[in-house]
């Protein structure tokens, strides 16, 4: 079970450049990292399904009331790992700036998805290019902050 205090110990992603943004974020304890050019990002811990380590992820993010809303992996075929840990274990960490907090995460409703996937694309239009180049459905999750 992921909490916020995981961000800290957390093995980072294996795309090099994902675990750069991830550790400048971090060293800045926020400031740097979580806006570039008019997009925003959150740090978000998982806990690995397989081995019960802490992973984390640097997503773009948007916001839908109280929740923050993530998606993607780019056009690939498969979900994220990230996406994989927070179906196995919903308790997540997040850092969000300079504001850390333990969540919950799940996935939309269809309803919810109809309403979330436009405002997410409007924001960074390439996911409508990652939805063309793959025949799954990427998901749209929600990490509502607990306590």
């Amino acid at each position: 079970m992921a909490v916020a205090a995981d961000l800290d110990r957390a093995t980072d992603s294996q795309w090099d450049w994902v675990a750069e943004q991830t550790r400048t974020y971090l060293a800045s304890g926020g400031t740097e990292g979580h806006e570039s050019n008019g997009l925003y990002t959150l740090l978000l811990a998982t806990t690995g399904r397989k081995t019960g380590i802490p992973r984390r992820a640097c997503l773009i993010y948007g916001t839908s009331g109280d929740d923050f809303v993530v998606a993607s992996k780019a056009g690939e075929d498969d979900d994220p790992d990230w996406f994989k840990n927070l179906q196995a274990e919903p308790s997540v960490g997040v850092q969000v700036g300079t504001r850390r907090f333990t969540a919950r995460a799940r996935v939309a409703s269809p309803a919810e998805r109809a309403t979330l996937w436009p405002q997410m694309t409007r924001m960074f239009p390439l996911y409508d290019e990652y939805a063309q180049k793959t025949g799954r459905v990427i998901p749209i999750v929600l990490l509502t902050p607990v306590g």
